[in-house]
């Protein structure tokens, strides 16, 4: 099993920026890829951004291109997803998750991001 913590949401103005992390614990040894998702209000959950796990690859959302970054510290297992220039559209609950096979099967409990107007 791969535990997943997420941290860091919050409310920011239109603008902002907001830094997510997500530690990793338990059997992260075949973890191949870390991604994260999100998920709106009334609204299916949604791919934001993805690496794979020794961080040489990355792979984005159109709607986050140049706006958001996602690294990782292997000493820490904690990946992180920097936002900036938030907009109202990227309110949402934001999910970690970890990826062996070729799904996501592990996730986070999720955090809240708020970009007010």
């Amino acid at each position: 099993q791969v535990r997943l913590v997420e941290s860091g949401g919050g409310l920011v103005q239109a603008g902002g920026s907001l830094r997510l992390s997500c530690a990793a614990s338990g059997s992260t040894f075949y973890v191949v890829a870390m991604g994260w998702f999100r998920q709106a209000p009334g609204k299916e959950r949604e791919f934001v951004a993805a690496g794979s796990w020794r961080g040489i690859t990355t792979d984005y959302a159109d709607s986050v291109k140049g706006r958001f970054t996602i690294s990782r510290d292997n000493a820490k297992n904690t990946v992180y997803l920097q936002m900036s220039r938030l907009k109202p559209e990227d309110t949402a609950v934001y999910y970690c998750a970890a990826r062996k096979g070729g799904s996501f099967d592990y996730w986070g409990q999720g955090t809240q991001v708020t970009v007010s107007s």
